[in-house]
């Protein structure tokens, strides 16, 4: 096995099922498959499969990275409760990183970050020196930006033209970017929180009108 830690990322935020092994600085094996619907059936065994692919076991990993989000609720769900439930069994931490994250990362500062909220919205952050959390907002919700911010994502080059700024494509691919990023954290020490959903949006689904029936005792 490599003597450098074993990260296993994965992430089913939007429509795919994206996963990721890195050791080291190194990917090992990583797999992108592009569905809208059925993560939930396809999550394990493309999981076994890279890890067969890198030559390693579930009990080789050392960390989980996870994407929270934001993007498709469900699918953001699928990827959390697996990692949980992962990290609870294997006994090694797992890291929560955005999509917003995966997408900056390896990026010039300062950068911003852009994915597609529908509605004419948008889930933005900005990377620089100042840290600046995700938020949802309109398409002309970004202002006073550096001359030669760099954008990355969603309409990134109307929004670099707008603001003067430059578009880019992704450095990687979002699994390998949550991998690359979880390896960061815990090169500065063990992370304490579990992975949690980032909602930025309240869920579509109203609450049903019907009181549900009693329980009988």
């Amino acid at each position: 096995m490599p003597p450098d830690p074993l990260i296993l990322a994965f992430d089913t935020s939007a429509a795919h099922c994206a996963a990721a092994v890195l050791s080291g600085g190194t990917l090992l094996a990583e797999a992108q498959e592009e569905m809208a619907k059925g993560q939930a059936e396809r999550l394990f065994p493309l999981l076994g499969d890279l890890l067969a692919r890198a030559g390693a076991g579930w009990g080789d990993l050392a960390a989980l990275a996870v994407g929270v989000g934001p993007g498709n609720f469900t699918g953001v769900r699928i990827s959390v409760a697996a990692a949980r439930g992962l990290a609870l069994s294997l006994r090694v931490p797992a890291i929560g990183v955005s999509m917003l994250e995966a997408l900056a990362h390896g990026q010039p500062r300062p950068c911003v970050t852009l994915i597609d909220a529908r509605r004419d919205q948008l889930y933005l952050q900005m990377f620089g020196d100042r840290p600046a959390g995700p938020i949802l907002t309109g398409a002309d919700g970004l202002g006073g930006l550096a001359p030669g911010t760099i954008f990355v994502g969603h309409g990134a080059a109307d929004a670099a033209l707008r603001h003067r700024g430059r578009a880019a494509e992704p450095v990687y691919r979002p699994a390998e970017a949550m991998a690359r990023f979880a390896a960061e954290i815990l090169a500065s020490g063990p992370p304490v929180a579990r992975p949690a959903p980032l909602y930025l949006r309240p869920a579509d689904a109203a609450p049903a009108r019907d009181l549900p029936p009693a329980l009988l005792p």
